[in-house]
């Protein structure tokens, strides 16, 4: 089969699309025939050799953790799957990746694709939906009637967090630029703030919210300035940049680090089949296409959610 792989860490040079061995499904495990993988700033992460103590790789290594495919083959002791059937997982980072035409996976770890979507486009939803679900309802304890920032609205994590937090009965405030901000709107937020124009911090100056989830990239400095615009007693969620140890005031602060849960996941699909999720893709690429999707991404050029396809 083909695969893209890379023998060293290092810059976007060491992607490499090239042969390898198809994997076979070992007990508890199904290989999945890959549809579509999709970027995550985690896969430059690994790559660049960035976080290898926690998560370290054997090379070759094969990029991808989010995965959409159909059911290939059956390993033993696995039950409730079928050969054909659709579905979606998060690889755990230290595993082969899906930026290949097969994939190996834990069959626990598999949720059933929603089918609402075409297949290759289901992979931009698991780890940008769990990160968003985790962060507003496990992390920040989001509750009904209260007042959400969402800071950096407009990625994958964003939109999802719009939709859910709005389901959820929030009033949501989002940060997203003139790319991004039809589609903040579309997923329903009730005010936009546009970042270019102002900063956050000025054209929010005054506000309270009882949760600010950040999602913005940036240094410890901006993330603390964050704080201000925390009512008493509420949270600063962050994905990206960790807030202070230490902010006053009886706020919280939150360091989101996103957990598998097949489970989970099955439930969001299922609200994408029910019109209640949508899944945004900006560009649909060829696996050929990585090196240059991780450069991009690096340089803050990214469209939106990208899915590279076998």
């Amino acid at each position: 089969m083909k695969a893209v792989r890379y023998h060293s860490y290092g810059d976007s040079g060491v992607l490499a699309h090239e042969d390898a061995e198809k994997p076979r499904a070992a007990a508890g495990q199904v290989v999945l025939q890959v549809a579509g993988t999709s970027f995550n700033f985690l896969d430059i992460a690994i790559r660049s050799g960035f976080v290898r103590e926690l998560a370290p790789i054997e090379f070759p290594h094969t990029p991808g953790l989010d995965v959409s495919g159909t059911v290939a083959e059956i390993g033993e002791g696995v039950s409730g799957w079928n050969l054909g059937d659709p579905a979606i997982a998060v690889l755990p980072p230290e595993a082969p990746g899906a930026a290949a035409e097969y994939v190996a996976a834990e069959a626990a770890s598999l949720a059933p694709a929603p089918r609402t979507v075409p297949l290759p486009d289901a992979a931009a939803l698991p780890i940008a939906a769990l990160t968003a679900w985790q962060s507003l309802f496990e992390f920040a304890k989001l509750q009904a009637g209260q007042r959400l920032l969402i800071n950096g609205a407009g990625g994958g994590v964003g939109g999802h967090a719009v939709r859910l937090a709005k389901r959820a009965e929030a009033h949501v405030t989002a940060t997203a630029g003139p790319r991004s901000r039809d589609r903040v709107e579309a997923a329903g937020a009730d005010r936009i703030v546009d970042y270019t124009r102002t900063p956050v911090q000025d054209a929010l100056a005054g506000e309270r919210f009882d949760v600010v989830l950040h999602l913005v990239r940036n240094g410890p400095e901006e993330t603390a300035a964050l704080v201000d615009l925390v009512a008493d007693g509420g949270v600063l969620a962050s994905t990206t940049t960790p807030g202070p140890r230490e902010p006053g005031r009886g706020v919280r602060v939150e360091q989101v680090r996103m957990r598998w849960d097949a489970a989970q996941l099955a439930e969001l699909a299922a609200l994408v089949d029910a019109g209640e999720l949508a899944v945004e893709v900006a560009e649909r690429l060829p696996l050929t296409a990585i090196a240059d999707v991780h450069d991009r991404a690096a340089a803050g050029r990214l469209l939106g959610k990208t899915v590279l396809t076998p």
